[in-house]
């Protein structure tokens, strides 16, 4: 039985992929599901952020488990499970410290990381939309309070979790901005319409940046009479005035966020190492805006939000179920391509979420 996994074995040496073989199958303990997994979608692996929570190892050779997102069926259950019997379908996330790679055929994993799956959505949609659909919860409801008639900015919104996060606002009553990297992300946004009720736009505005030239705030300001955006949910920002730093001419300099934003509104960044300036501070206080940060890791690093992580999970179900969430996915691959596809998402070199067909 084979899993994907990752490897570094000196200081600065790029990431390798390659298949570990497990001979033996821990047994299924009482709270514990052993799940035969259907699919996998992969997600880059942060060896920073893993080091920082301390849970890679400070000595090298590094082998980390790949392929967290799994949907499956349940096969057996231990004495204790109280939510989950055989022949259930189920979906979910495995924690951060799993010793299991979700490429195996068959892993053994507490019951409370997973959710049932509703029957008709296909293996690979589950496991691609469960971890875009739980980062866009936890922007917009969890960190910015998203309610009817609010201003969003989703930045990327052709994005696998720009996607999801301008569907969950626009069924929340929001209008919608967003900004698109190329043509084809304009067009694809463009076209965006809900499957039920009234077909009009979920994106109210497409601000094309493909030219580094869109002007985001200015467009922001004009499409809200002057008000500003209640909630911003970014894609990663400019830290430095151009020629002080790297030279990334999609992404806006973090001023024109805090410029765009309305009183009391919440930017929600995805940038770990975002720097504020005492004037950016002093223009956030007289807004009286927040920033926060989306790490969608915390609901399993603290076990005191479990109830609310298992919540967020099943409406992300019956969303996907009832066709309000569409996910941005690349067809399924097979197990013997996951080396390459993992590759190029650890690279960045692939716009749409990528699943593992077992």
């Amino acid at each position: 039985m084979k899993g994907l996994y990752c490897q570094q074995n000196t200081v600065g040496e790029e990431i390798t992929f390659v298949f570990q073989e497990r001979e033996n199958l821990p047994p299924t303990s009482e709270y514990y599901l052993k799940i035969g997994v259907k699919a996998c979608a992969l997600s880059s692996v942060d060896t920073k952020f893993l080091s920082a929570i301390k849970l890679e190892n400070e000595s090298l050779p590094v082998s980390l488990p790949v392929g967290r997102e799994i949907a499956g069926v349940v096969l057996e259950v231990g004495s204790k499970v109280s939510f989950f019997q055989e022949e259930d379908e189920v979906v979910g996330i495995l924690p951060l410290d799993s010793k299991e790679s979700g490429l195996y055929e068959t892993i053994v994993a507490h019951e409370q990381y997973f959710v049932h799956k509703p029957e008709k959505i296909l293996w690979h949609e589950a496991a691609g939309t469960i971890r875009d659909g739980l980062r866009a919860y936890t922007a917009l409801h969890y960190l910015s309070h998203i309610s009817p008639e609010k201003a969003v900015l989703v930045m990327d919104g052709a994005s696998p979790l720009g996607t999801i996060a301008i569907q969950l606002a626009h069924s929340r009553g929001a209008k919608v901005i967003s900004t698109a990297y190329s043509v084809e992300d304009k067009q694809y946004l463009e076209k965006l319409r809900p499957t039920v009720g009234i077909k009009q736009p979920l994106v109210t505005r497409v601000i094309d940046v493909s030219s580094g030239k869109g002007d985001i705030a200015g467009s922001c300001l004009e499409e809200t009479g002057g008000l500003g955006v209640d909630i911003v949910l970014d894609a990663g920002v400019k830290l430095f005035q151009k020629g002080d730093g790297p030279d990334l001419p999609l992404l806006p300099h973090k001023h024109d966020i805090i410029t765009l934003l309305a009183i009391g509104g919440h930017w929600v960044t995805t940038m770990e190492n975002l720097q504020i300036d005492p004037p950016d501070s002093h223009l956030l206080f007289l807004k009286g805006a927040t920033i926060s940060f989306l790490n969608d890791e915390v609901w399993n690093l603290s076990s005191g939000q479990q109830g609310k992580y298992l919540h967020i999970l099943k409406d992300v179900m019956d969303k996907l179920s009832s066709g309000i969430f569409r996910p941005q996915l690349d067809e399924p691959v097979p197990l013997y391509e996951a080396i390459v596809s993992m590759e190029m998402v650890q690279k960045k070199e692939v716009r749409r979420r990528q699943v593992i067909q077992l």
